[in-house]
């Protein structure tokens, strides 16, 4: 059996979702002060390259244990994250089956939206094998 993840992240944290078929579990990693990019901020003396790949370090160890990790939120944090897989966990990349847009759902609206997403991942895998 496949164990999914999700990971909802924007600068200030990361909503780490583990689904397995009969549970789900929630956990919230909090990026430090100065990870936040701000479009109209970003001098060199308001971002810490060093903090930010500490917290994508940190959610990447979160997201270990998955076979298949789906990428979640509302703007660039997620494709930071993933530059940063890329470069530093290369093992994980391949489990990373999908980057999706997601505004600040609840978290009810979120388990949902994770857990319809495997179903339908779980079903396209089953029709191709």
């Amino acid at each position: 059996m496949s164990h999914h993840a999700a990971v909802w992240i924007d600068q200030k944290e990361a909503r780490i979702f583990h689904v397995q078929a009969e549970s789900f579990d929630e956990s919230t990693l909090h990026a430090p002060h100065h990870v936040a990019r701000h479009p109209k901020s970003q001098t060199s003396d308001k971002h810490h390259p060093e903090e930010e790949q500490r917290f994508f370090h940190e959610v990447a160890q979160a997201l270990e244990a998955a076979n298949e990790i789906l990428v979640l939120g509302p703007s660039t944090a997620k494709l930071h994250f993933l530059n940063y897989v890329h470069k530093h966990n290369a093992a994980m990349s391949p489990r990373i089956v999908g980057v999706e847009t997601v505004d600040h759902p609840t978290d009810k609206q979120l388990a949902a939206y994770v857990r319809d997403y495997f179903v339908k991942v779980d079903k396209t895998a089953g029709s191709i094998r």
